[in-house]
């Protein structure tokens, strides 16, 4: 039955969801996620603090980020609500939607990473050699 299951999870976040990697993992508490934020609208990443601007209009959680830093991948922000002497959300029952679902697949697709000391970590939901086949059967078509 657990097999079953297995399988039926995969074929979900792979088909349904066209997900690549499953999470695992629990949040450690280290705040690292909070004080180095990229954010992204349907053109990319923002570069530029008035594109930023627009998106505090647009939804409340933009308005507790504050611009860290502008590098060449876009600007870096850091949430004004975490405690920095306890690495803890001042607003956590509370918090946005996009803070509970921390973190998604697509900081790889930005070309992020998560720390080694997160909890969380990222399993492929296919093996190399599953991968290859799928690219061969596609080719003898």
């Amino acid at each position: 039955m657990q097999k079953y299951i297995e399988k039926l999870k995969k074929f979900f976040l792979l088909r349904i969801l066209r997900r690549k990697y499953a999470r695992s993992g629990s949040c450690k508490g280290c705040g690292r996620c909070c004080r180095e934020i990229y954010v992204k609208n349907a053109r990319g990443l923002i570069r530029e603090e008035n594109e930023f601007k627009r998106l505090k209009k647009i939804h409340p959680f933009y308005s507790y980020l504050k611009i860290r830093e502008k590098t060449e991948t876009g600007l870096v922000f850091e949430c004004a609500k975490l405690d920095k002497e306890t690495n803890r959300c001042t607003v956590y029952n509370i918090r946005s939607f996009i803070c509970k679902l921390y973190p998604q697949e697509e900081i790889f697709k930005i070309g992020g990473a998560i720390s080694e000391e997160c909890g969380y970590k990222f399993i492929p939901l296919e093996n190399f050699e599953e991968v290859l086949n799928k690219i061969k059967k596609r080719r003898n078509r």
